[in-house]
């Protein structure tokens, strides 16, 4: 599949093929950046680049690599607040996100494009839906991973395969529905992340995603092992956090059954052959522009020589 600026090529029933933002965290990669810039397609129309406060060469490197890399500085600590500093600051009508350490395979990018075309809302990749596969994963880490799936498809009625993988993508207006922490905000006086600033984002969206209704759609994805450096990911921490994430989310869930806001359709997760509904999916306006930009005003404005 190609991408396109929105005056050039149409997808399906002619309509103005998505522009895709591809947003990347990082902290310290200088040396994993040649290999992942490498790999991303050639007709990606953006890349936000998140920097949570690197020391080595990271900024430079990236700026070498794609002069028209968009860099942003995270407001705080923490994968989540990474995630949403670079939301904030995507303009393109498709937001997918991945890691700078080369796990993710940035190839697999028109995958999650087409799905998000052919009908879904959101799309999370799965390495262990069709096609899927992990050359990291841990047996103790599968078996988490397994655990904490098998708790969310129990509360919330969803049939995901993969709860705790970072490799995602979606229509940049579902992000006010998404409702991530306030990038604005200060840090914690004592040092402790805002709820929804660490690894539990990955599992906060996907639960608010399948809470909304949207359609949810997943693409099978092959995570490799990092190329270079430590991961910053803790099992058994992180492991409870995404726990008390799931269980945080099931009670904000039932407080919106009560007060009359939740959607009544649930969540469908296509596990198999995309819906062909091109043709009758427009592509969705970048609705909620004023929204999400203002953060990335406010954002451009604390760093102006980025």
């Amino acid at each position: 599949m190609e991408f396109s600026t929105p005056t050039a090529n149409t997808w399906g029933n002619g309509h103005t093929s998505p522009t895709v933002s591809v947003v990347i965290p990082t902290l310290n990669e200088e040396r994993n950046l040649p290999h992942v810039f490498a790999k991303l397609p050639a007709d990606i129309n953006e890349v936000v680049l998140v920097d949570g406060g690197s020391v080595d060469r990271t900024v430079d490197v990236a700026r070498e690599l794609r002069p028209d890399v968009v860099v942003v500085h995270q407001t705080r600590t923490g994968k989540g607040n990474a995630l949403a500093c670079g939301f904030a600051a995507c303009t393109g009508d498709i937001i997918v996100m991945i890691d700078a350490d080369g796990s993710t395979d940035p190839a697999e990018i028109p995958l999650f494009v087409q799905k998000l075309v052919d009908g879904a809302d959101f799309v999370k990749g799965s390495r262990f839906n069709h096609g899927g596969h992990s050359h990291d994963i841990t047996k103790l880490r599968k078996v988490g991973n397994d655990g904490l799936n098998l708790v969310v498809n129990v509360l919330f009625g969803t049939k995901f395969t993969d709860l705790c993988y970072g490799y995602n993508a979606f229509w940049r207006s579902v992000v006010p529905v998404l409702d991530l922490p306030d990038t604005r905000l200060p840090r914690n006086p004592d040092g402790s992340k805002h709820w929804g600033d660490g690894f539990e984002i990955e599992t906060m969206i996907n639960i608010r995603a399948a809470v909304d209704g949207m359609n949810v759609g997943e693409v099978g994805s092959v995570e490799h092992r990092r190329i270079h450096g430590e991961t910053n990911l803790n099992t058994f921490r992180d492991g409870f956090r995404v726990l008390r994430t799931i269980f945080s989310e099931y009670g904000r869930m039932r407080g919106a059954k009560k007060a009359g806001a939740h959607r009544s359709r649930g969540v469908i997760v296509h596990q198999h052959g995309p819906r062909n509904t091109a043709a009758s999916k427009p592509l969705p306006a970048p609705r909620q522009r004023d929204e999400v930009g203002a953060l990335s005003t406010e954002i451009k404005r604390a760093h102006p020589h980025d």
